[in-house]
This record gives C-alpha cells, sequence and structure tokens, in this order.
C-alpha cells in the first residue's frame, strides 16, 4: 500500500509525530492513564504519551475549527436576515481498514472535544448500526460483503445526517452487537443536538456513480465539516486483524451467544488460517476496493506505523 505522496504538487502538508507534537502548545491533557486504557480497542497499543503528543493537538485543531463554524453560521444567519437559534452541529468523519483502531480514535477524540473550556456537547455514533441486518444480508447474499458499502442502508445513514445537521431533536441511530455479529431489533440511540458529532465507519468518505443528468446527489460525506482517515500498510492491518482475532477467541468468542462462538473451539493452526482467509477473502479486498480510495478525500490523515502508533499526520492545505 503505498504512501501518500508529500511532493510539492500534494494538497497535504505533512508532519512527523515529533512536529506535530508541538502544536499541543501549552494545552493540559485531561485524560489520565487508566481512562486511555479504558477507552482503547483490544489491540491498540496507544498510551498517554501518545494521546498527548497526536490527540491532543487534534482536538486543539478540531475545537478551532469549531468555534469558526459556529461563527460563519451566526454570520451567514444575519446575512439572509434569518435568525435561527438551533444549533448546527459540527459533523467529524472517520474513517479507514479493519484494525486501523478508528474506534480508538474516536473515543479518545471524543473525550478530549468535550473537555474544553465551553464543555461542548460531543456524540459518538458509528456506521455499523446502519448495517442491513443479517437476515436481509443472507437473502441478497451479501453476508461475505459485510461491511462493503453495499451492506449498509445508506438511505437511512443521510436521513440520519440530514436532522442532525438541520439541528433535529431526539434523533435517532440504530444500535450494533459485535458480539452477536447483527443490528439489535428496536434499540436505538438518540442524539439530540450536539455541538459536535463524531461518526464513525469504514466507507463514511465512499462516493457513488455521478449522475449524467446533474441531478443531486448526496453523498454521506457532503454532511462532513472535517473528515480524518487513518491509514496503515496493508501487513501491519492484516497483522493486527489476526492478532485482534486470536485474543478473541480466548475471550469473547468462548461465550456461548457469540456469533463466532464456534471459532473458539478450533485449533490454534486452524484459527489463523480461519483468520487469515477471513482477511484476505473480506477485509482486504474491501479495502482495496473501497475503503482506501477514499483516503485523498480526507482532510487530516493519520499514518500509523507497524507498532500501531501513528508516525506522520497529513493536514490538508486552505
Amino acid at each position: 500500500m503505498d504512501k501518500i505522496s508529500s511532493s510539492g504538487l500534494s494538497p497535504y502538508r505533512f508532519y512527523s509525530a515529533q512536529e506535530w507534537g508541538a502544536f499541543r502548545a501549552n494545552e493540559q491533557l485531561t485524560l489520565g492513564e487508566e481512562e486511555v486504557q479504558r477507552l482503547r480497542s483490544l489491540g491498540d497499543t496507544i498510551d498517554l504519551d501518545e494521546v498527548a503528543r497526536i490527540y491532543l493537538p487534534i482536538s486543539r485543531l478540531l475545537a478551532s475549527h469549531v468555534e469558526s463554524m459556529q461563527t460563519l453560521f451566526r454570520e451567514r444567519q444575519l446575512f439572509l436576515r434569518q435568525p435561527d437559534s438551533r444549533k448546527t452541529p459540527f459533523i467529524i468523519g472517520i474513517a479507514g481498514s479493519v484494525s486501523v483502531g478508528k474506534s480508538t480514535t474516536a473515543r479518545i477524540l471524543k473525550e478530549l472535544l468535550a473537555r474544553w473550556p465551553n464543555s461542548p456537547q460531543v456524540d459518538l455514533v458509528t456506521t455499523d448500526g446502519f448495517l442491513y441486518p443479517n437476515a436481509v444480508l443472507e437473502a441478497e447474499g451479501l453476508m461475505q460483503r459485510k461491511g462493503f458499502p453495499e451492506s449498509y442502508d445508506v438511505a437511512a445513514i443521510l436521513r440520519f445526517l440530514s436532522d442532525i445537521k438541520a439541528g433535529a431533536p431526539e434523533v435517532r441511530a440504530p444500535v450494533y452487537s459485535h458480539f452477536v455479529y447483527d443490528v439489535v431489533p428496536n434499540e436505538f440511540i438518540t442524539v439530540d443536538r450536539p455541538d459536535i458529532l463524531i461518526f464513525e465507519g469504514l466507507n463514511v468518505l465512499q462516493v457513488r456513480e455521478m449522475p449524467k443528468d446533474g441531478k443531486a446527489v448526496p453523498f454521506v460525506s457532503d454532511f462532513f465539516d472535517l473528515s480524518i482517515y487513518i491509514d496503515a500498510d496493508e501487513a501491519d492491518l492484516r497483522r493486527w486483524y489476526i492478532s485482534r482475532f486470536m485474543r478473541l477467541r480466548e475471550t469473547a468468542f468462548r461465550q456461548q451467544g457469540s456469533f463466532f462462538h464456534r471459532y473458539s473451539k478450533t485449533s490454534t493452526d486452524e484459527a489463523m488460517a480461519i483468520a487469515g482467509s477471513l482477511w484476505t477473502n473480506i477485509n482486504a479486498r474491501n479495502l482495496y476496493e473501497n475503503i482506501l480510495p477514499t483516503r485523498p478525500r480526507a482532510d487530516l490523515i493519520l499514518r500509523k506505523g507497524g507498532n500501531h502508533m501513528v508516525e506522520q499526520v497529513a493536514l490538508r492545505k486552505l
């Protein structure tokens, strides 16, 4: 997997992890080590130093963007002579491959942003809940393409984000269970006019074929005010995925009711082979066909090294 170009023609400015860390300025880290350990996903090696070096400066940048957007919104309302007291939430999209650490990044940023002096309300929603239920995927022959763009109810995602951006109260998002590997029937989370919404998922920067007649075709990313792509070499992604699979085989998969319970009964060699096959036939295909091609659309790209730590930050030029 090629790295993004750092040539003079690139629309990004590139910073090493050390250079990026200087942008925290004098901001104090408000998270503790125990909180970071609670927020990180299985297999993610993020620690307090990484949060201070990478994620605290990102939260500072995002807080600045949110404040600027709110000012622009008020100025536009005055210009249009349409006073409106409703909040227009700032929406952050986070994309990247399976096992790259999207969930950890989203949770860390949610906590950091909520602790800025003005104490904004920050909500986090993942696209998992917008997957079609397994029964639908099975009927359509899509279970082996779960996580691919066609396995999501895109219309429902667009309605959700449109309502959020319009400042609608109590917008509901469906809930997904990784334990049973399916959408939970009749269970929802309610998002009530947050200042910031973090929307995380594999394909949130995905585009579709443009219409020949010029009709408006909304993309999920049209509702984002800023987007983040988390990047890593495919060999590292594969290694992290298999490692996580093997650890889950010794923990969650052993519980009755787990969708993957059958894998806890296989030998170590069989489990390794299964994990490798799942990566090659599903996740790697989705990565190269759908996820990686969206990387150039992101405003901020976090490039991880083999130790799961961010080694480079690319920020789109203004």
